[in-house]
């Protein structure tokens, strides 16, 4: 058995001031290209297929185009979708059972009432049986019907909730299992804020989506999404492939790929990364302006100048322009409070959290906890 696992599309997404549309679509047909060439009986996609939760037209035909493509290359080929926290749960659902009729498999929503499951999509090979459980993005509050609350009557955590929803499955131990899952997995003994995350992913106040890995000990594979660089999690077979381009300047000089999984008899998981090239690549550029003007280029270029001297900062701005067509941003080095073309350098940012709490003052925890559960909601809803 053998399929790719891709995921964090964020088809629509802008970087800083710039629209990817034509980079997406690129990339998308390069994933085709590799599709036709190494013949994979299934496309997992893992989540995050929109930046949106109401995409734009433009989004919509991008991501039409792709699976239109790819369905025509591999008219045998199942394609396996669930949505992320960037997608709208309800609308990826949308004509569920009717596309499962043609091999796509669109799951937006996950189990919300006690007779219902994790969808399991299961294909055969020579070895038997391969069962998919597609398992969209959960918030504890979609699936407390199903796995209760606490002794106050409060959604669980969504550690527990997502360990209660998977442990109700009865998993054949014996055949060959795959997790497709969107959520914030956290390897065994790992501190969630020793991980590393892109500018571009949501994070929650306290990391209070954090979901230990154990969980995933139940399956040959895990094919997940959320995280938006290539991250194993335990081992080769539990792993995030990370977004197919980069969606933030902290992602300049990642190498993108999608996942290769090629699974023989029980136990036997190999992986391979395919690389992806894109149009243009994110790059950051740090040195005076007369050492950056002939350094030419057409990627998404973000400059940090080092000049210690005054500058005729407009000049400057418009011959960095003429030289990257595609500038995204220009910060100064040393120079407090100057930065043009963005508002603020990500480092210098502070988090949310931390700008209510200077704002308001001392909290108790109380206090605390109601912060955070408003910037997570907020953040959820965006």
């Amino acid at each position: 058995m053998k399929f790719f696992h891709l995921s964090d599309l964020h088809i629509g997404l802008k970087l800083i001031n710039r629209e990817l549309g034509e980079d997406q679509r690129f990339i998308l047909q390069q994933i085709v290209d590799l599709a036709e060439a190494e013949r994979p009986d299934a496309v997992v996609i893992a989540g995050d297929v929109y930046d949106k939760a109401v995409p734009s037209a433009e989004a919509v035909e991008i991501f039409d185009g792709f699976i239109s493509r790819l369905a025509e290359a591999l008219p045998e080929c199942e394609i396996l979708v669930i949505s992320g926290n960037h997608d709208s749960a309800a609308r990826m659902n949308l004509y569920r059972s009717v596309l499962q009729r043609q091999k796509i498999h669109m799951i937006g929503l996950p189990p919300r009432r006690p007779e219902e499951h994790i969808e399991r999509v299961t294909l055969r090979d020579e070895y038997g049986d391969v069962h998919f459980y597609l398992l969209p993005f959960v918030r504890p509050s979609m699936v407390r019907e199903i796995v209760g609350t606490d002794a106050r009557g409060n959604s669980l955590s969504y550690d527990e909730a997502v360990h209660r929803l998977i442990e109700r499955e009865e998993i054949d131990e014996n055949a060959r299992n795959v997790l497709v899952s969107h959520q914030f997995y956290l390897p065994v003994g790992a501190d969630a804020s020793a991980v590393e995350r892109a500018d571009s992913e949501i994070r929650t106040v306290g990391d209070i989506d954090e979901v230990h890995a154990d969980i995933l000990e139940r399956f040959d594979y895990a094919a997940l999404g959320h995280i938006h660089r290539p991250m194993r999690v335990g081992d080769d077979a539990h792993r995030y492939c990370g977004t197919p381009l980069a969606c933030s300047v902290s992602e300049a000089g990642q190498e993108k790929g999608i996942v290769l999984v090629e699974m023989g008899r029980k136990g036997d998981v190999r992986t391979k990364v395919l690389p992806l090239v894109p149009l243009r690549q994110v790059r950051v550029l740090r040195g005076t302006a007369e050492e950056l003007l002939p350094c030419t280029c057409e990627d998404y270029v973000t400059v940090i100048l080092t000049d210690t001297t005054d500058l005729e900062i407009l000049d400057v701005l418009d011959r960095l322009r003429a030289a990257f067509p595609n500038l995204l941003e220009v910060r100064r080095e040393g120079v407090r409070g100057v930065e043009y073309g963005k508002e603020y350098a990500p480092e210098q940012e502070k988090d949310i959290y931390e700008l209510c709490t200077d704002f308001l003052g001392e909290l108790d925890n109380a206090e605390q906890a109601v912060l955070r559960d408003v910037i997570n909601t907020v953040k959820e809803a965006r």
